[in-house]
């Protein structure tokens, strides 16, 4: 079994089902006792949302770097970001380690294709939903990608930042999100990517008629798909 590398933090919310779901899929495979081998950086999330704010991803990215170079220095065979929205310095993390990374975005747009699906909504924070970085990786597969108006997107990072990432799952958040899915689906999305981590902690399949691509969850099975090759 490969050692799995995790950076996490980025809420610490979402880093948790991460953890649960590697080590129950590790189980249920395996069976008996079995769990998954992994080492954990937990970063400060303050520090990273502070960056974000700023637009200072140069620093964003020296501080998951020197995350990155401490899990390879562990023993970790690969790593994934526990995260979305820090893909975006995927390329100076990379720079800085002999280790692969497992992308996100690869990852659910292989479970996307897998459903025969062609044009999908994506919701995240605004980094991800409006900038390049993650819609780029899923164009490239050839996937067509539909994200919110700019009044949706405001909402939708206002209740990652203030709400799931601090553990609050409110019903009135839930319906926002749920009106914007369907703004969504009314305009060609055939699934919509939960796009940030911490969104399955408030939408699930049954909130939604059309496939919900939870990234936290896929991510997680794709790492453990690796450490189990």
């Amino acid at each position: 079994m490969k050692i799995i590398g995790l950076i996490g933090g980025m809420s610490w919310e979402s880093s948790v089902e991460y953890y649960r779901i590697i080590n129950e899929e590790v189980k249920k495979r395996l069976g008996g006792l079995h769990s998954a081998k992994c080492i954990l950086y937990s970063v400060n999330f303050a520090e990273i949302e502070k960056c974000q704010s700023e637009g200072d991803w140069g620093k964003a990215g020296k501080i998951l770097a020197d995350a990155a170079k401490s899990l390879e220095k562990s023993g970790a065979d690969f790593i994934i970001i526990c995260t979305n929205t820090m893909h975006k310095v995927i390329d100076v993390i990379h720079e800085n380690i002999n280790i692969p990374i497992l992308h996100i975005a690869d990852a659910t747009a292989t479970q996307i294709k897998k459903h025969g699906l062609r044009t999908i909504g994506l919701l995240g924070t605004k980094y991800t939903m409006e900038q390049d970085f993650y819609k780029s990786r899923l164009e490239a597969q050839g996937l067509k990608v539909l994200i919110p108006p700019d009044q949706e997107r405001e909402m939708i990072n206002t209740i990652i930042f203030e709400e799931l990432c601090l553990g609050k799952i409110l019903p009135s958040s839930r319906s926002s999100f749920k009106r914007a899915i369907d703004y969504l689906i009314e305009n060609g999305a055939e699934g919509i990517i939960l796009g940030c981590t911490e969104i399955g902690l408030l939408i699930k399949q049954e909130d939604t008629n059309v496939p919900l691509f939870d990234t936290a969850s896929i991510h997680a099975l794709a790492a453990v798909n690796k450490a189990l090759e």
